[in-house]
């Protein structure tokens, strides 16, 4: 097993992940104003269309939403409609869909294999993308290459910029595979780079989105964007299969419209890259701390003496460390994180390392 310590219910001491903050209280109050009266299920309710409307208005062009529980199956359906049991789904090795999903995408694709391909920080080398994607087509003894999976932002906190998402998606649409971007970080990474959700995905060649929002604020709420809406009617069978098809669909709904009101997703995510920013500046400067990579959106890995990051846990603060290699430890900000947390943890690497 990996090690991770749990901090005291509580204490602000915990950078295991984005997805242990609670939700955005105007997140909350959607659900509660939700649950007031009746309204028609399986996504017929007006929630659910104001939900619609709402993804449309901030991609800029109509849009299929599927609204789904968890961003495993978000990724698992989106597969699932773009590839065929004899295809293969070309990613990064250290994706989350290659490393973290349990095998999820290869079961709802009924088999489709996952072809990892090198590259730094995460990110598909377009090189290498463009030999794979070409590597037996056609022939009745492989699997056929058949869609790009491309994580936005990375598992390492990077960040493909619009140019490599556009260059990667020629490679693809040249050899006729389509392109899904795994998103669950996708509100981090329009945030950092300042551009618009359009220019980062439908724009550049996407054509399915699996859009996070549990990280960021949400409490049970993703969503599968469909940009190419010829795939809508199998990823609504698929979703029906798969049980997402829920009956209270409001419910998801409602948080995914107030996620997107008046910017408060890209406020959530742009707080989370400041802090992390934050930290990664701070611990650049202490001694005995070696910053692994730039900070880009809100992860960051560091690489700390040993009797540092025992003692960090002994001291209560929680973080992924020895998944990687001795030392590294792996940090994760989030909407809910604050000044004062980071100070604190920087603060106690000083007084460790000094």
């Amino acid at each position: 097993m990996n090690s991770i310590t749990s901090a005291a219910p509580g204490t602000q001491r915990i950078f295991t992940s984005d997805n242990t903050a609670g939700a955005s209280p105007e997140i909350v109050q959607a659900v509660i104003a939700a649950a007031s009266g009746q309204d028609l299920p399986y996504g017929a309710d007006r929630h659910t269309a104001g939900a619609r409307a709402r993804f449309a208005e901030v991609f800029g062009r109509d849009v299929d939403v599927l609204p789904v529980s968890t961003g495993s199956v978000a990724n698992a359906l989106s597969l699932a409609a773009l590839t065929p049991p004899w295809g293969s789904v070309l990613c990064h090795r250290d994706s989350h869909i290659n490393t973290d999903e349990c095998g999820a995408p290869e079961f709802f694709t009924g088999g489709a294999k996952l072809v990892h391909l090198p590259g730094d920080d995460a990110k598909i080398d377009a090189e290498q993308l463009h030999a794979a994607a070409h590597r037996k087509a056609g022939d009745v003894h492989s699997v056929q290459p058949s869609v790009v999976s491309i994580t936005q932002a990375t598992e390492t906190g990077a960040l493909y910029s619009l140019d490599e998402i556009r260059s990667l998606s020629r490679v693809a649409k040249d050899a006729g595979l389509r392109v899904h971007m795994d998103g669950a970080r996708f509100a981090n990474a329009v945030a950092a780079l300042g551009c618009t959700p359009a220019e980062m995905t439908w724009q550049a060649g996407i054509d399915v989105l699996s859009f996070g929002a549990t990280k960021n604020g949400s409490m049970t709420a993703d969503a599968v964007v469909v940009f190419d809406r010829a795939l809508t009617q199998e990823l609504s069978f698929r979703a029906k299969r798969a049980g997402q098809l829920t009956s209270k669909m409001r419910f998801q709904s409602a948080q995914l419209d107030a996620y997107l009101t008046d910017g408060l997703w890209l406020h959530n995510a742009a707080h989370a890259n400041t802090m992390a920013a934050r930290l990664g500046h701070g611990l650049k400067a202490l001694p005995g701390a070696d910053l692994l990579h730039a900070v880009e959106a809100n992860i960051l890995f560091c690489r700390l003496p040993q009797p540092v990051v025992d003692q960090l846990l002994a001291e209560g603060f929680a973080f992924y460390h020895d998944r990687w290699e001795p030392g590294v430890c792996r940090f994760v900000t989030s909407f809910s994180t604050t000044e004062h947390d980071v100070d604190t943890f920087l603060d106690t690497v000083r007084r460790l390392t000094t």
